[in-house]
């Protein structure tokens, strides 16, 4: 071994250490509230990633889609062919605000998904539940924003996982979560004509 690879490996060594002894502290378990939010691309495809490690690991889950409706997508397709014994998908939403342009109909629909996401949180054999897009309809007070937090402090149970996805979460809903991932928009193909593409965007 020469001496810059004695060198790189007594460095590691030594970060291995240090490692190490930060993660014996890290013994502690619980359900945790994620948030996932920001401009950039991605949010909804990091949550979805999550419960498919729950489906792999044989764990119960369920997603509440609240925008996204009428349009298919492969998360779906894939879960209620395959998965369905495992993992709930109920699709609330009918599309996005600027398409149904029916305010009373959107409003009805996110308080529906809300009490669907209720009942599927309360129910302690999901270890997950992942509410797509809920930030939108807290964002245009479809649903109250405090009522979801205090649901998630006071009745979520101890183990279970919930996420959250969507733009412009709130300061209150980012303050309860226990991890909060802001995806910064750099660069996106839209803004150079290109439309979503199927196995990228859905």
């Amino acid at each position: 071994m020469n001496d810059d690879s004695e060198r790189h490996a007594a460095k590691m060594a030594k970060k291995k250490a240090a490692r190490d002894k930060i993660m014996a502290t890290k013994t502690e378990e619980k359900g945790l509230v994620i948030v996932h939010t920001g401009k950039g691309k991605g949010k909804s495809t990091a949550a979805f990633g999550m419960i498919f490690r729950h489906i792999a690991h044989g764990r119960k889950c369920a997603v509440v889609q609240f925008i996204k409706g009428g349009m298919e997508t492969g998360e779906r397709n894939l879960i209620e062919t395959h998965f369905s014994d495992i993992c709930s998908f109920h699709t609330m939403g009918e599309g996005f605000t600027w398409e149904t342009q029916n305010k009373e109909r959107d409003i009805e629909m996110a308080k529906a998904a809300w009490e669907k996401a209720k009942e599927l949180i309360r129910d302690a054999s999901n270890t997950m539940v992942l509410l797509d897009e809920i930030n939108i309809a807290l964002r245009y007070d479809y649903i109250d924003t405090a009522e979801v937090v205090e649901f998630l402090k006071s009745e979520k149970p101890e183990m279970t996982h919930v996420v959250l996805t969507g733009r412009n979460a709130s300061e209150e809903l980012m303050e309860a979560a226990d991890l909060v991932t802001e995806m910064e928009l750099v660069k996106h193909p839209f803004r150079s004509g290109i439309k979503a593409q199927i196995g990228i965007e859905y």
